[in-house]
This record gives C-alpha cells, structure tokens and sequence, in this order.
C-alpha cells in the first residue's frame, strides 16, 4: 500500500495551525536537531553474564565511524560520534582519525575515558586511598584533554565506577575530598571552550555506596570545579520511578545541565533503546527541554547523545530507530500549547494542564517527519532506506562474526 504520508501531512498542518502551533519553525527546528551516537553501540556488547557476538558487529575505530556514518547518512541529524579511548585508540594516529570521520561526512563527538576497566581501579580511581592509583587516573583524563585538543572535541565526558560494596569499606568524606582535588587538576587543564561533564549513578559495580550517586552530587562536583563544568544525565541511571524531568528543570534553572545520554530502563541501568519502555517520559523530559529552548536562560548549550547496549538488536537499525524516536519526542514536544498550559496551570486547572500534554504526546507527527526528511533530501523511512540499502549485508559478509568486536568483557 503506497504512504500517503503528504496527504496525512496537509492535514496534520492544518490542524496544528488551528492550534496555534507555527509549522514551518517546528519544521526548521527538527532540521536543525543533532544527536551524537557513540562508537561502542555499533560493537558488540552483552551483559556481565558475557558479550554476545553479531555479524558485522564493528571492531575498529574506522568501522565504527563508518557505521555511525551510516546512520547519519539515513536520519540527517547525528553528525558525530563519541569515543571511548581505550576501546577506540590503538596508537597516536588521532589526526588520521579526524580526517577520515570527515571524510564520511561525521567528526569526532565527546571523549569518554576510562577509569574504571583496569585492575588498579578495583578500590577507585580518582577515589582510590593510594594517591598512585589516583595519580594514574588523573593522567589519563589529561591524556583524554590532549586527545581531544587532537581530534576537535569541545567535550570531556566523565563517569566513575568509584564506590565501596560494604559499609566501613571506605570513608565518604574522604573519598570525596580525593574526587574534587583531581577533578580540578583536570578542569584546570582544560583548554578555553572546553567542557567537562560530570555523570552519576545511584549503584553498579559498587553495591554499598557510589561516589557519584545522584544529580546533586555531580552537580557540587561541577559547580566547584568551575562554569565549564556541568552535569551529564543519562536516564537509565535513576531508581524506578524517579522523576527526570524534574531534575532537568532544576539543572537547567541552575545554568548546569551539560548533556544527556539516552535509553532507556525497566528496572535499573538496562540500557535499553529509548522509548522503549516509558515514551511518555521521554516526551515529558522533552517538554522540559523545549520549554529552556524557548524560555530565556543562561544554561550552557545541551550534548545530546545516545548511550545504550544492542545486545540483541541489530547495531545500526538499532540506532536509526533510537533517532527517530528521538525525533518524535521532540516534535511532540514542539506541539503543546504552551500559552494554555500557563493559564491552567495559574487557574489550578489540573484536567485541562495534563490533557495539553497528552493531546501533544497522542499527536501522530510521523507524516511530519516525513515530510521534513524528504525537505533535507533523505528518504521519508531512515529504516527502511538503510535496510534497502545491502549495507548491513555488506558488512556482515565481509566481517563476519568476530570477537574482539565490544568494550568489557569482549
């Protein structure tokens, strides 16, 4: 059956206009949409149980990159490509790195390193009592500066395992004095226009305590090292139930959200693709994003990047459909009738204040995307172009099934 997509398309238009919603900026602004997908979700990953192995899974920088560039090819809004340096780095060839990103029309996105895979990490990294241990650690994430000075990036992305599995194992004072010491030797050295964001997580691998267990402690972190210093929230990194919108509204007040990674959980850090499970609270936590983009406010411009596990999906279709679920939730979000939820909101009209956010999340906006793909030259289904495309055929025939191919435990 052949989509009429356009002719859904002239009505949904009219409709929105009847509503008050300005089409053509909505439009202008999923164009100008980026989000940034990381190298290890094209490799093969699994659970602490062991790593499960695809076909064409990428094992090098270089496949990655091209995988990545592949799906910015199809969805035209995921221009760059985090790294992880010591998953992604073999030698000092950074320059080569950058021009061959640009080459597939990406560049290189936020630098992750890594401070929690080697053993001398068991006990913490930049918590660690053994000031080597912390020296180390801190090293490495000035090596991570010089990398990304290398290859162009303006982000440093951090996130720490650090934690204790037994109370009286550690002391949280402490360890906490050692974390902001050497976060502020590496903010220190940060160049001009660099960022530093400060990720957090509530347990896992440590099971007792984790020294960068929620927003707020990030967020202290953060604002003691400096303005260019900001908290990086990924939604899987949350108790059930927590309220995420919430907190974004309070960082974004504070001037101190820097980014985002998306998933999405059932029950804890699943790292599932987002949308999977709770769409309602990615349209809720988009609501609040653009309400900062349409609001006066002095937050530093936001990352938003994919952070998730395809262990049993296919890497790159898995990715596509991450962007345009994404893409959904932002132009539903666009939709709400911001002049009427104020009014209800001061009226205490609870009914009418929650079914203006429904109306918006229950609106189909596909025909929408559609039509704003083919307005940038893309095809209307990102998926369904790339599946039409042999590509994955092509990779998986040339190669195969390897492994070697993820981060931990591959």
């Amino acid at each position: 059956m052949a989509d009429n997509y356009k002719a859904k398309y002239n009505l949904l238009a009219e409709e929105l206009s009847a509503r008050g919603v300005e089409v053509e900026k909505v439009k202008a602004r999923l164009k100008a949409q980026k989000i940034e997908t990381p190298s290890w979700g094209y490799s093969d990953s699994g659970t602490r149980f062991g790593p499960y192995h695809q076909a064409g899974a990428a094992v090098t920088i270089e496949e990655k990159i091209a995988d990545a560039a592949q799906v910015h090819e199809f969805t035209g809004v995921a221009p760059s490509v985090a790294v992880h340096v010591l998953w992604d780095f073999k030698g000092n060839n950074y320059a080569e790195i950058k021009a061959y990103a640009k080459s597939l029309g990406v560049k290189i996105g936020a630098i992750n390193p890594n401070v929690f895979q080697d053993k001398h990490y068991a006990f913490g990294s930049i918590t660690n009592e053994d000031p080597n241990v912390r020296k180390m650690a801190v090293d490495h994430m000035l090596d991570s500066i010089e990398i990304a000075k290398a290859v162009g990036s303006d982000i440093l992305s951090l996130w720490f395992a650090d934690g204790t599995d037994y109370p009286g194992q550690g002391d949280f004072r402490r360890r906490k004095a050692y974390a902001q010491e050497s976060l502020e030797k590496v903010y220190k050295a940060m160049p001009p226009g660099m960022r530093m964001l400060i990720e957090y997580k509530p347990f896992e691998p440590a099971f007792y305590h984790t020294d960068f267990a929620d927003w707020g402690m990030s967020y202290v972190f953060a604002r003691n090292c400096g303005p260019n210093a900001h908290v990086l929230v990924d939604i899987g990194h949350h108790f059930t139930g927590q309220n995420i919108e919430h907190i974004i509204a309070f960082l974004i007040d504070e001037e101190r959200l820097g980014g985002f990674h998306f998933n999405n959980h059932k029950y804890a850090d699943d790292d599932l693709t987002v949308g999977s499970v709770n769409p309602y609270e990615l349209f809720l936590i988009y609501n609040e994003l653009v309400k900062a983009e349409e609001a006066p406010n002095n937050n530093p411009p936001i990352a938003y990047m994919v952070d998730q596990s395809f262990v049993t999906k296919s890497k790159i279709e898995g990715m596509i459909q991450t962007i345009m679920v994404i893409q959904a939730a932002y132009a539903k979000a666009m939709l709400v009738d911001r002049t009427a939820l104020r009014e209800a909101q001061l009226a205490n009209d609870i009914v009418t204040a929650e079914m203006l956010l429904q109306e918006a999340f229950n609106t189909d906006v596909e025909p929408l995307l559609k039509v704003v793909r083919e307005e940038i030259g893309l095809a209307p289904n990102p998926l369904q172009a790339f599946r039409a495309s042999g590509y994955m055929g092509k990779i998986r025939k040339e190669r195969g099934l390897r492994a070697g191919a993820g981060g931990l435990g591959a």
